[in-house]
């Protein structure tokens, strides 16, 4: 099997799933937007739910990608390396929400479809800003991870503006790292 042809079928669902919804699109449509037979792109994936699970895997992938690429840039500072991380994941929601009307039922997070990649990928994502803190917040630094992702998660809750999160995640960021510790083992 051709990992070429797998991912033209994905980019393919996900051009239909951006337009149409994950309801009411079809193998057909995914088929067509492929170039591809249904049958032929039954040989990559299941079915329609199956092709919707491996595009949320390669878009989480992407991101997680981007997340820990930042935070391993040289030289830059603390904060700017937990934005850049945590923009990852802000600036997938948005891409969604430009490029669709369906954002919000393809992100869907309690859907049993996708539940279990939502759940691994924010566990990835706060293990990489845990990473990222380790130095500055010491022991902490998990607990500090999941409020900078739960703010990210926060943020996404109203995109009208979609510069408006993307200021708020800087200015949110800037203050958890503010407020921590000059040296680790110092109270907050």
């Amino acid at each position: 099997m051709s990992k070429d042809r797998l991912e033209t079928i994905l980019t393919a669902a996900y051009e239909c799933f951006t337009r149409h919804g994950m309801r009411r699109t079809t193998m057909d449509d995914i088929a067509a937007a492929a170039g591809m037979s249904r049958p032929a792109v039954y040989q990559y994936v299941r079915n329609k739910d199956d092709a919707y699970r491996r595009l949320a895997e390669r878009l989480f992938d992407g991101s997680l990608a981007q997340a820990r690429e930042a935070a391993a840039t040289p030289g830059a500072d603390l904060a700017r390396r937990l934005h850049d991380v945590l923009a990852a994941k802000l600036e997938l929601t948005l891409r969604l929400h430009r490029e669709s009307r369906h954002a919000t039922e393809l992100l869907d997070t309690s859907t049993k479809l996708t539940g279990d990649l939502v759940e691994a990928y924010t566990r990835e994502l706060t293990d990489v800003v845990a990473g990222a803190l380790a130095d500055a917040a010491g022991p902490r630094a998990r607990a500090v991870a999941d409020v900078l992702v739960a703010l990210t998660r926060g943020l996404e809750a109203d995109l009208t503006d979609p510069d408006l999160p993307r200021r708020r995640l800087r200015d949110g960021v800037a203050l958890v790292v503010a407020g921590l510790p000059t040296h680790p083992g110092d109270p907050a």
